[in-house]
């Protein structure tokens, strides 16, 4: 039993069936109730894919994200998906690393399923403006970055406001006695260039010395934190505040820390960037930086929604980060 069926047996166009089923109205109400008649006879449930047929959408939106299991990724697809299944959409999730052959390959993949949007969850995504190949295979539909940025008619983005966090929490360091103050980030991807150049202006306002040596390239993981700390002791230089780019990396520095008989925060301080649950499973618990990951996932959602039906947008919006200070500070 089809579309077809329904319509011969109702004595109906196909048309008229898709109003009926779509609840578009404008439909005489004999041939309504006929209709009706038909489908409870046959409890007959239309599969996404004719839905997606009749009605020219898919209700299915993906998620491209380099790596779901970074907490503050995890907290933005979780906004999403609840956005979105309250419009009665589904949610794809795409794991697709920085690669971007695999990239490519998942947006070759949604293209033939014919997703109605995309978002882009990492600003490592930001990357795709140097490769047009890709983004040009993405023109079929809207694409809202959650905290990337290119400039292409159907992209929008959702920023976080680095700047102002790192501010934030270099003149918390600065306030609690703190002058030799390092940024352990990822400063290649556009996310760590907003937060190298935020901690630049910071620490030229606040009269601290240095400026690019006091950024230091650092990846994901508690390995990552650990290496900064046993870096800056090789080196020799002096260091009693630390800010990095993830809870777990910071967690990691706490660790290396104070097997090495350092005091926090006598001795050194250290700030994340995150406020996952990892900040709380520290000793002491980490002061950390709020990027608002649920909400920067909604505001997501609700962009690509909008745009979805059709309403006119900001091309950027921008959420401004928070700083909860706990005792690593």
């Amino acid at each position: 039993m089809n579309i077809y069926d329904i319509a011969a047996e109702a004595g109906v166009s196909i048309s008229t069936v898709s109003r009926v089923m779509n609840h578009k109205g404008n439909v005489n109400p004999e041939m309504k109730k006929r209709i009706e008649e038909v489908l409870e006879k046959y409890d007959y449930k239309p599969s996404a894919i004719a839905r997606g047929m009749v009605s020219k959408t898919m209700k299915t939106i993906a998620v491209l994200a380099t790596d779901v299991r970074i907490p503050q990724f995890a907290g933005q697809v979780y906004g999403i998906e609840q956005e979105f299944s309250r419009a009665g959409y589904n949610v794809m999730v795409c794991n697709t690393g920085e690669n971007l052959e695999d990239c490519a390959k998942y947006i070759n993949m949604l293209s033939q399923k014919q997703v109605d949007g995309i978002i882009a969850i990492g600003s490592a995504f930001g990357n795709l403006k140097d490769n047009p190949d890709i983004t040009g295979k993405m023109r079929w539909s809207p694409v809202v970055m959650a905290n990337g940025k290119i400039d292409l008619p159907n992209f929008y983005s959702v920023l976080l406001d680095e700047a102002a966090g790192i501010r934030k929490a270099a003149e918390l360091l600065q306030s609690r006695g703190k002058k030799n103050i390092y940024l352990a980030c990822r400063p290649d991807t556009d996310s760590g260039i907003r937060k190298k150049e935020g901690f630049l202006r910071a620490i030229k306002d606040m009269g601290i010395a240095g400026g690019e040596d006091r950024i230091l390239f650092c990846g994901y993981g508690m390995e990552e934190g650990a290496r900064i700390v046993s870096q800056l002791k090789e080196s020799g230089r002096p260091f009693d505040g630390l800010i990095f780019g993830g809870d777990i990396t910071a967690a990691g520095a706490m660790k290396e820390l104070l097997q090495r008989g350092y005091r926090i925060p006598q001795d050194a301080a250290v700030i994340s960037w995150g406020n996952s649950v990892s900040a709380l499973t520290c000793w002491p618990e980490l002061t950390a930086v709020d990027i608002r990951a649920e909400e920067m996932g909604r505001l997501c959602a609700k962009t690509l929604h909008g745009l979805l039906e059709n309403q006119e947008l900001q091309r950027i919006q921008m959420i401004e980060p928070e700083l909860i200070v706990r005792e690593s500070v």
